[in-house]
């Protein structure tokens, strides 16, 4: 049996596709990924076989968080329909030596171009969601697309998913239909509908990030997708760590900022002033040191499960999967948002008490310090640790499981007849 997953977007949308990975081959699935080159290590270093998808998605996000590369609303939808050729093509290619299925995440366009293989194919597609806010409900908006705002005088959630369905009509529908023009496949009249089915899954955990109902999709939660982790820290940081109290860790995964050393002097003078050690994360923000001091250490990779439970909180950009590692640990948050799910997972922290939410992208040295002086409350350690005994570990297992199932009801149902 084999499983294709396809994710196009930052490495919070690669990481879970690799614990679902781990899953199935456990199972012994065999598994391939389509994903942007710029995880080719990461996801070959987890023994997945990797067909590349597109341009470095780094730059792309580099371009829109600092506007260094800025990209005009004119162009969107023919970078789409590009990005919906480019995927079909890599996707077609890794399935070509037989696919079961395909489960697909991050940007709509390219979750369109791996649907319509699957179609193509006749083999089961799943769409999946890290956050509930990514999927059309009354109890929450939509993002508003780029160029297209919404009307400021519509309010209502229900209307306004309507908007963003005709938005993405407009946007990536005409591209999609075009691509698909061409490989044999009849128009989609609403892009929205063929991307996400009417049974998309949502890989986050219950308690952090739940689905509310009554709502029109019928949304499968299975918790969220964690690696088992179990990777030894580095020599170095070892040390660090056991050279004194527990640092405050501050990073932004794969997710650059505008001023990446403005951020890194706040981030150090504000945790400095709240009596901590500093423990910076380089990443895609590319965070240094401010001196030379010894009470502040730069890492580059790091298991964050083995991590985060040694650290005083942790500071970040509120991805899902930092967001959710933290909670599991028991270790107090702040999340500065910068794009996309992160407002929402701040929002979650907050509302939990197992931590803060920085107002805005931009932190200054009160702000920041405001936030930490929440976080490092005592009660607020003790109220993350009691959430902690709350988050679910088994997503990956259940969403494997739960697709294992889905191919072989659709092989059953192919299958002909057996006479007598």
């Amino acid at each position: 049996m084999r499983v294709l997953l396809v994710a196009y977007g930052s490495r919070g949308d690669i990481e879970p596709m690799l614990a679902l990975a781990e899953q199935l081959r456990e199972s012994g699935t065999e598994v391939r990924m389509c994903a942007p080159p710029d995880f080719a290590g990461l996801v070959e270093g987890a023994g997945v076989p990797l067909t590349p998808i597109g341009p470095s998605v780094r730059e792309m996000v580099r371009g829109t968080v600092t506007g260094t590369a800025p990209q005009p609303p004119e162009g969107l939808a023919e970078r789409a329909a590009r990005m919906v050729a480019t995927t079909y093509e890599a996707v077609a290619a890794a399935a070509a030596e037989g696919c079961d299925a395909v489960v697909a995440t991050g940007l709509f366009p390219a979750a369109a171009g791996a649907r319509s293989v699957a179609e193509k194919l006749g083999v089961p597609y799943v769409f999946v969601a890290y956050f509930p806010s990514y999927l059309p409900s009354p109890h929450h908006p939509p993002f508003a697309p780029m160029g297209r705002p919404f009307p400021p005088e519509v309010t209502d959630n229900r209307a306004l998913w309507d908007l963003d369905a005709e938005n993405l009509n407009v946007l990536f529908g005409t591209g999609l239909n075009a691509h698909r023009a061409t490989v044999g496949l009849p128009p989609v009249d609403h892009f929205r509908d063929y991307v996400l089915t009417d049974r998309p899954w949502l890989a986050a955990d219950p308690t952090l990030g739940p689905w509310q109902e009554p709502a029109e999709l019928d949304v499968v939660q299975t918790g969220a997708w964690l690696r088992t982790g179990g990777v030894p820290l580095p020599d170095d940081l070892e040390a660090f760590l056991s050279a004194g109290t527990p640092p405050v860790y501050v990073g932004f995964g794969s997710m650059p900022v505008r001023d990446a050393e403005h951020v890194a002097r706040v981030a150090v003078e504000a945790v400095r002033a709240q009596g901590h050690r500093v423990l910076l994360s380089g990443g895609w923000a590319e965070l240094a040191p401010i001196d030379d001091q010894d009470d502040c250490f730069r890492v580059g990779e790091a298991d964050h499960c083995a991590l985060f439970p040694r650290v005083a909180a942790v500071v970040h950009h509120g991805g899902a999967g930092t967001t959710t590692t933290a909670a599991r640990a028991g270790t107090p948050q702040v999340v500065i948002p910068q794009m996309a799910d992160q407002p929402y997972w701040a929002g979650r922290v907050a509302a939990l008490g197992i931590g803060a939410a920085h107002a805005g992208p931009e932190p200054t040295a009160p702000s920041l310090s405001a936030a930490l002086g929440t976080a490092l409350d005592p009660k607020t350690r003790a109220r993350a640790k009691a959430v902690a005994d709350l988050v679910r570990t088994d997503g990956a297992a259940v969403a494997a499981e739960l697709l294992l199932d889905t191919i072989a009801t659709d092989v059953d149902r192919e299958a002909p007849p057996v006479s007598a």
